[in-house]
């Protein structure tokens, strides 16, 4: 799943938890769960195929997040971000890989992340206009929250 698929989903996860550190938690696990749905991918040790890709979704993924952050009223910006960042977290295997030559996660962690991927190259497409939608639709829901975290 690209990176800017996530975002929107954790500040969704922001919205409706409102608190920073379980919505920093219940956005990792909307990872993993998005990471079981069907989605864009080129599978392990295809870095030369990814990595463009990754580039444009990084830039687009923080322009969400920028996005969504201050659309956010004031008292529930934090659990926004949080969500997001934790529906983030998991993908800093390749991010780690890439720089360091390692994941920061146990191998562990990183089997199972890998297994539950449902990666198909063609569905590149469909999965920038789902990150476009859910954008569009978190930025919409955001603006219309009351100020106050309840």
């Amino acid at each position: 799943m690209i990176i800017s698929s996530h975002v929107p989903a954790g500040a969704f996860v922001g919205m409706a938890i409102r608190h920073p550190v379980p919505a920093l938690a219940a956005g990792f696990l909307s990872h993993l769960a998005m990471d079981a749905l069907p989605h864009w991918g080129t599978g392990p040790n295809t870095e030369s195929e990814w990595l463009p890709i990754a580039r444009r979704d990084g830039v687009a993924g923080l322009a969400a997040m920028a996005l969504l952050t201050a659309s956010a009223p004031a008292g529930r910006r934090l659990a926004v971000l949080a969500g997001m960042t934790g529906a983030c977290l998991p993908d800093t295997d390749k991010v780690g890989r890439y720089f360091v030559g390692s994941s920061p996660w146990p191998s562990r962690f990183d089997r199972f992340h890998e297994k539950i991927q449902n990666e198909a190259r063609h569905r590149l497409p469909r999965e920038v206009a789902t990150a476009a939608a859910l954008t569009l639709a978190g930025t919409v829901l955001l603006r219309r929250l009351p100020a106050r975290a309840s």
